[in-house]
């Protein structure tokens, strides 16, 4: 530790730790509020960086792009914190990174941060002996930050390449994105002073924009008080400062002249304890200001010296540079790591979610296949119309032997009774719908309760995802009424090669059509109980002996069986449908789970980059 009583020289600023491996926390202190994962991706100018560190800017620029892709749209306890640090990394990048890469000789950027009331801006001011911020008793004092630089660097900090979301402006603002820039020949060209707002101002945007100019600094010169020292959130910031590899010098702001030594070594303590004891420590003791709000002379000359020897040191300042840019980029590793994690927890909570709709609306599909392998679908009032349509009694008890005079009794019953024809069309297409509503129904509200159990899922959800979309039934009414049409237009294509019903018995293929969807809802599994046995089985036999006359044994297989296939690809495409009110609502997500691979693999393109630059001559 050294305090203000030794002329110190930069040199010693670059003993400060290189970044450690914490991953989200690296930059959880950053949090500009005007940035997000979707924010606009400004293209990356080459040809304004030197050419030794253009491959690491064309690498950053990449990390941009991926950065700028990335979203965490379901609600899980890794998405907020990785939202935060997605839009910290892009302030970075935006804010410092990629401005300074492209311009590593601009002037030095020393923020003066700290507490309410620790006195910055009087600081500031005394350091270039002139009132350029204001300063005073009420809190928050500083209205938008004052960035004070010699007139021959006025042009770099006036061109917004540096901090490009701030506006700049020549005098004091209200304005949420001010910077109110001033040139003054009482600070050296080379490095300039920002006075920044208080790290715990009672005004949110003034805490989240102290913290983004903070990482926009080469320099951090925190600020504390006797009184405030050890407060939490001031540590906080120094860590993520460490973390973060920047350079730091600290002030140690009125301190009761009997108590300088006792408070300067706890803080050294506290500070060795951080792995910050090698940052330069000024201890300024406590004094009445002049006439002018500055500070004596006696108080502030130490300091006044310090910066000059740095402002006048072009070596000490790259060494300064080249250590808090190493230690950011070095940083950015970690938290890209964990980044990539949320977007995998993100991927795998929608696959969760998703499977958990395909396991009911599959449920769904299962139950229409076993209705239509169970026979249920023939009881009731469709047996009752196909009993009504190919007559009862000696009819069914005679089919064996009388298959001719079936198919002819079934010519006739068209002919003349054209009204169980319809019956029994209409009753099957009344029980298949029944049956699709109350699946649709079933999958609905089980796909509902599985994603209300999952704290991501119930975010996702609305009331009317409980119940079957509003026009199911309409949609369920007209799938069956294309199948049966389909079925019909099957039979008269197969009959059309056939002879026998070319001779004479053409028109009875509808009845032939109706012939094949009983067969559908009666597949050999199917075991009638009860009254149904006797006719229940011998419609079954009905059915087959009736296409079995017409087109033969082998055609009516074939004809049951795609008349089976397309009934249940066309359920298929209904449920799926069904279960899309879901899906569609983590498909973003979906579409996202590539980023977690591209995350890493730009993180590991700005790492090999960096080594290679090796920027502090270590090249790690």
């Amino acid at each position: 530790m050294t305090t203000h009583g030794d002329a110190v020289g930069p040199s010693a600023l670059s003993a400060v730790p290189a970044a450690t491996d914490e991953k989200l926390q690296v930059n959880a202190a950053i949090d500009p509020s005007d940035r997000t994962g979707g924010a606009q991706v400004r293209p990356v100018n080459l040809e304004n960086v030197p050419p030794a560190l253009r491959g690491l800017a064309s690498a950053l620029g990449r990390l941009r792009t991926a950065l700028g892709a990335v979203a965490y749209p379901l609600a899980l306890p890794s998405a907020d914190e990785a939202q935060r640090v997605g839009s910290a990394l892009i302030a970075q990048l935006d804010d410092y990174l990629l401005p300074r890469l492209s311009r590593p000789d601009a002037p030095l950027l020393v923020v003066v941060g700290g507490s309410t009331g620790a006195g910055k801006s009087t600081l500031v001011n005394s350091l270039v002996q002139a009132p350029v911020s204001s300063a005073g008793v009420l809190r928050p004092t500083t209205r938008s930050p004052v960035l004070v630089t010699h007139p021959d660097d006025l042009a770099w900090y006036s061109r917004g390449e540096l901090l490009p979301g701030l506006t700049r402006t020549g005098q004091a603002s209200t304005a949420p994105d001010a910077l109110q820039v001033v040139a003054t020949p009482a600070i050296g060209p080379g490095l300039a002073l920002l006075d920044a707002p208080d790290i715990d101002s009672v005004v949110d945007h003034n805490r989240k924009l102290a913290a983004q100019l903070l990482a926009a600094a080469d320099l951090w010169l925190f600020v504390t008080t006797a009184a405030r020292y050890a407060d939490a959130v001031p540590w906080e910031l120094l860590t993520t400062a460490r973390l973060r590899g920047t350079v730091i010098a600290l002030v140690l702001d009125r301190v009761p002249g009997d108590a300088a030594a006792e408070i300067a070594a706890h803080l050294g303590e506290m500070l060795t304890a951080k792995d910050l004891g090698s940052a330069p420590l000024f201890v300024l003791p406590e004094t009445d200001l002049d006439e002018r709000g500055l500070l004596p002379e006696a108080a502030i000359g130490p300091m006044r010296i310090w910066f000059a020897q740095l402002a006048a040191d072009a070596g000490a300042r790259s060494t300064v540079v080249r250590q808090t840019l190493d230690g950011a980029l070095a940083a950015l590793a970690p938290a890209l790591a964990g980044l990539a994690e949320a977007v995998d927890d993100q991927a795998r909570t929608a696959q969760a979610l998703d499977e958990r709709v395909e396991a009911a609306y599959r449920t769904a599909r299962r139950t229409v296949e076993d209705g239509l392998r169970d026979g249920r679908l023939l009881r009731g009032e469709v047996l009752a119309r196909w009993q009504e349509f190919v007559g009862t009694g000696d009819l069914v008890r005679g089919l064996e032997s009388r298959v001719g005079q079936l198919r002819d009794r079934l010519v006739a019953a068209l002919s003349g009774r054209p009204t169980p024809a319809r019956n029994l069309q209409t009753a099957m297409e009344s029980q298949l719908v029944t049956l699709l509503r109350g699946v649709a129904a079933d999958a609905a509200e089980q796909s509902y309760s599985a994603w209300q159990a999952h704290p991501a899922g119930a975010a996702l959800l609305e009331p009317e995802l409980q119940r079957a979309s509003a026009d199911l039934a309409q949609r369920a009414d007209r799938l069956v009424r294309d199948w049966q049409q389909w079925v019909l237009e099957l039979v008269r294509k197969e009959a059309a090669e056939k002879r026998t019903v070319a001779r004479g018995a053409a028109y009875a293929m509808n009845g032939a059509g109706l012939a094949v969807m009983i067969a559908v809802f009666t597949s050999t599994a199917f075991i009638p109980t009860g009254l149904e046995v006797a006719a229940g089985a011998g419609s079954a036999v009905a059915a087959q002996k009736v296409l079995e006359a017409i087109f033969g044994d082998q055609a009516i297989r074939t004809l049951a069986t795609r008349a089976r296939t397309d009934l249940l690809a066309r359920v298929e495409d209904l449920l799926a449908t069904e279960a899309a009110r879901y899906t569609d609502r983590t498909s973003a997500v979906r579409l996202t789970t590539a980023h977690g691979t591209l995350l890493r693999q730009t993180a590991t393109e700005v790492e090999t980059a960096r080594e290679e630059l090796a920027l502090t001559g270590s090249g790690s």
